[in-house]
């Protein structure tokens, strides 16, 4: 079994979150990613949105953290309430990215998204 963690904030607007597609899936994520050797949680949360959305954002407090199981894979999430500073400059490997709203949700988001903004009431 392989086991991924994986940390990144959750920025809401407006009643509005900000989400992307981005890597090897085909729904709407929080950005944020796996992280690297040698990083905290945090920095990982404030690369990967860097990386991804070109922002610097403000950790807030932690949320939800989740566990997700698959197949040949364990993948642990660990979210932060965060502050965008900046405007968006999404990065190469971000095939999408727009502000969905909370309330109208597509199908296609991840497993974790509502289960993190409903507890985030």
């Amino acid at each position: 079994m392989k086991y991924i963690i994986a940390s990144g904030p959750v920025i809401v607007e407006k009643g509005k979150v900000l989400l992307d597609k981005h890597g090897k899936d085909e729904f709407w994520k929080f950005p944020g990613g796996i992280i690297n050797k040698g990083e905290s949680l945090e920095q990982c949360a404030k690369n990967r949105v860097k990386e991804e959305l070109g922002i610097v954002v403000e950790l807030i407090r932690p949320l939800k953290p989740m566990i997700i199981w698959k197949r040949k894979e364990v993948v642990i999430l660990i979210h932060y309430l965060a502050k965008r500073k900046g405007e968006i400059m999404p990065g190469r490997h971000v095939r999408e990215w727009a502000w969905l709203p909370i309330k109208k949700l597509p199908k296609d988001v991840g497993p974790n998204i509502r289960p993190v903004l409903e507890d985030m009431k």
